[in-house]
């Protein structure tokens, strides 16, 4: 499997606060149901459509305030991986997260997309902050 890390971005929240907005996918819904067609979202699960393609996600571990770990589910994305939205607490109000990738590509998919998938973590991790930071607390 590949690894892809996102630059390390700095939110002015505390680690528990993020933790509760990223844990559960239903926490998502008033950030994202604007953004994507047809946002569906329990706890563990969400489903949405990205291009005309229907993108099936799942939480399948976590553990408070450090981490997020997600999957495709039930055949929603046509390639294996894993998705880590980490969190590490540096102070009471400084927690500062990354995003890492582990995805099966073969040898062209990395050739093609594999730069494509570096920029784009980094641009998600920055927006997650700047969206965090927007909060206020």
């Amino acid at each position: 499997m590949e690894k892809y890390e996102s630059k390390q971005q700095q939110i002015l929240l505390p680690a528990e606060v993020v933790y509760t907005m990223i844990s559960r996918f239903d926490n998502l819904t008033p950030a994202l149901a604007d953004k994507v067609e047809e946002w569906q979202a329990d706890e563990n699960h969400c489903s949405f459509k990205a291009k005309g393609f229907t993108v099936k996600l799942q939480i399948i571990d976590k553990e408070q305030p450090k981490y997020v770990k997600i999957t495709g589910d039930d055949g929603g994305v046509p390639i294996d991986f894993n998705f880590w939205i980490q969190l590490h607490p540096v102070a009471e109000r400084d927690t500062r997260i990354r995003l890492v990738l582990h995805a099966e590509l073969n040898m062209m998919m990395r050739m093609m997309v594999g730069s494509k998938i570096q920029g784009a973590l980094d641009q998600v991790v920055e927006g997650m902050a700047k969206s965090f930071n927007s909060i206020p607390y």
